[in-house]
This record gives structure tokens, C-alpha cells and sequence, in this order.
């Protein structure tokens, strides 16, 4: 029998207060990138209401395609060797969405300081009139070969990072 820990570099238990923000990359912005999303019957409880792990999936989605608009497609990070795991997360839920309703994601990039990039997130309505959600994420850059934090993210991340924020 194979030792799962050993299958796979495991990540330090520290608490994120830990994490290095001194180094490297220093950015943040005040601009949102919006990705629609609507909810269909798989997103939902039995009730026809948005369960509550579907809105993590269209955060992450949303982050994805960010990224994605200013060069860092994430299969790239993966071939450098970075990850980039959510070490905290805090959910606000506002009013629910319902069976069939379509929402905007907006995420932002707040800050990026050395290997730690924060994030905020709203889900609104079409009509701008109601916020869904809103949230904060935290990831940090990990080397997956070795299964600790980064010293620094990679070049091509943080280039793209500083080219599409403000200080």
C-alpha cells in the first residue's frame, strides 16, 4: 500500500500570516473583470436554489478567465512548475440565486505583494440592482515539484500582473 503523503509534496502547515510578503511583485487595481454565468438545474438544490460550493466554482472560473485575458493561461503555470491554492476564503451570501437566473462574477485583483495575491468578488444581477455575493480569496504561489511556497512567482505571471495594474 502506497502512503498517500508520500505520493504527493505536501504543503507547510503555517499560518498564511507566515507567508513572506516583503519580495518580488508589488500591484494591485481597482478594475473588476466580469464573467457571465447562469444557473442551471446541476448548479441547485432540490429547492431550484444555487448551492453554495456552485459559487466557489464560478469564482474560480471567473479568476481563471482573468488571468486567462492578460496572459497567464493557467495550463502555463502548471508547465513552470506554480500553483497557486487558495489559503483563505471568506463568503459573504447575500440573497440567493435561483433556478435559471443569470448573474455577473466580478473579481478583481486587490493586492499582489511577493508570492501572496489577494482577491475581492462580487455576483450581482444582470441589472446591477443586487449583490448575490461577496468575497476575498487569498493564493499563494507553491512550487509543485517541491511542495513549498515560492520565493518569488514566476517572471511571465508577475510581468503580466504589473502590466495590467495600478499602483
Amino acid at each position: 500500500m502506497i502512503d498517500r503523503e508520500q505520493q504527493a509534496p505536501q504543503l507547510p502547515k503555517l499560518p498564511t500570516s507566515a507567508i513572506e510578503t516583503e519580495e518580488g511583485l508589488q500591484a494591485n487595481t481597482q478594475s473588476w473583470f466580469e464573467y457571465p454565468v447562469k444557473a442551471q438545474p446541476h448548479h441547485t438544490d432540490y429547492a431550484g436554489i444555487v448551492w453554495h460550493g456552485t459559487y466557489l466554482t464560478w469564482m474560480e472560473e471567473a479568476r481563471v478567465e482573468y488571468l486567462r485575458s492578460i496572459g497567464i493561461e493557467f495550463a502555463d503555470l502548471v508547465a513552470m512548475g506554480c500553483d497557486l491554492p487558495v489559503v483563505e476564503l471568506s463568503l459573504r451570501y447575500h440573497l440567493p440565486i435561483r433556478l435559471g437566473v443569470s448573474a455577473i462574477v466580478k473579481v478583481r485583483l486587490v493586492e499582489s505583494i511577493g508570492v501572496r495575491i489577494s482577491w475581492d468578488y462580487e455576483i450581482q444581477s444582470y441589472d446591477r440592482q443586487e449583490i448575490f455575493l461577496t468575497g476575498k480569496v487569498i493564493l499563494v504561489g507553491i512550487d509543485r515539484e517541491k511542495g513549498k511556497i515560492m520565493r518569488q512567482l514566476p517572471s511571465k505571471v508577475q510581468e503580466a500582473l504589473v502590466k495590467h495594474t495600478t499602483a
